[in-house]
């Protein structure tokens, strides 16, 4: 599949460090590294948490919809934060709510190096043709 991914050079992506492990239109792993995404006070920013979620989501999203034929785009994207985290990587999970012709839904789960809740986010992506 790596093949097949759009690349992310000169993205927030590759600004964020998120790496991408497994994606798959039911389940999308990734990480992203605490260094260079944290808010004065030195915590993860909440922004940074958001975005991981929102790109492990979209991938999996863009999944389920390439065997429509069709992409997917983020509109709508709610996340809840529990705890902060210093040091280390954040790793996420986003596994499908709803995979439909027109929206595919998904919960994002992130978590720090010790297994420790961070964030859980909900993402709903609309399925559509290609524009591009």
């Amino acid at each position: 599949m790596a093949d097949t991914l759009p690349t992310t050079a000169g993205t927030l992506v590759a600004r964020l460090g998120i790496t991408l492990d497994d994606i798959t239109a039911q389940r999308t792993t990734g990480s992203m590294p605490v260094a260079g995404n944290t808010q004065p006070r030195g915590l993860l920013h909440g922004g940074a948490s958001a975005a991981l979620a929102e790109t492990l989501g979209s991938y999996a999203a863009n999944a389920h919809a390439r065997t429509l034929g069709k992409v997917a785009v983020g509109v709508e994207l709610n996340a809840t934060h529990h705890r902060s985290v210093r040091t280390g990587s954040v790793h996420g999970v986003a596994t499908a709510l709803h995979l439909g012709a027109s929206l595919a839904s998904y919960e994002v789960v992130v978590r720090d190096d010790a297994g420790r809740l961070i964030c859980t986010a909900r993402l709903t992506c609309m399925v559509i043709d290609d524009r591009s």
